[in-house]
């Protein structure tokens, strides 16, 4: 009897594992092609508080390129691109490109540590009940929406960045004088 128990034990373990597994495959690789909103769309307007609990909506940033960053303090790729996006932030500010970042579903707690931690300056919004990131299809984070002046999403970027990628991003969005 106790051999038949541990079958069904191992048997249920083992299948559990097989449904996380397909899970996680099927979220990063095949749900990653079905955002919502594609490259050429105009970029969905949205409203969320920032750190300083002050309303922010993506209209405002009208005439601007904005980097739309998707993250979360517990995605390593997304802690690694974060300096990368402070730099060029620094970079650009002046030059009519806004980085929003968007956290996905963490306390602000938690976001306020990180963002001390990395001493970021650039506006970071809080999509507490990932509305935004349903609204715009996000996948595997971090992702990254480039939206030019015009408000038109000229490319979606999924998986971390280099500062060079950053830096090729936020010209390609920076409007012409």
């Amino acid at each position: 009897m106790s051999k038949k128990r541990r079958f069904i034990m191992r048997s249920s373990v083992l299948g559990v594992l097989a449904i996380t597994l397909a899970y996680v495959f099927y979220t990063n690789f095949i749900q990653e092609e079905q955002t919502l909103v594609q490259e050429g769309d105009a970029a969905p307007n949205f409203s969320l508080y920032n750190m300083e609990g002050e309303q922010v909506e993506l209209a405002d940033y009208e005439g601007q390129g904005v980097f739309l960053n998707f993250w979360g303090t517990f995605c390593p790729p997304c802690e690694d691109e974060m300096p990368y996006m402070e730099n060029q932030y620094e970079v650009y500010e002046d030059q009519g490109v806004e980085i929003l970042a968007v956290n996905v579903g963490e306390s602000d707690l938690v976001v306020d540590r990180f963002v001390s931690r990395h001493a970021l300056t650039f506006p970071i919004l809080l999509d507490e009940d990932q509305a935004v990131l349903d609204h715009y299809g996000v996948g595997p984070l971090p992702s990254t929406f480039l939206i030019d002046a015009e408000g038109e999403v000229v490319d979606i970027i999924t998986g971390g960045m280099t500062e060079e990628h950053v830096a090729e991003y936020m010209e390609r969005i920076a409007p012409s004088t």
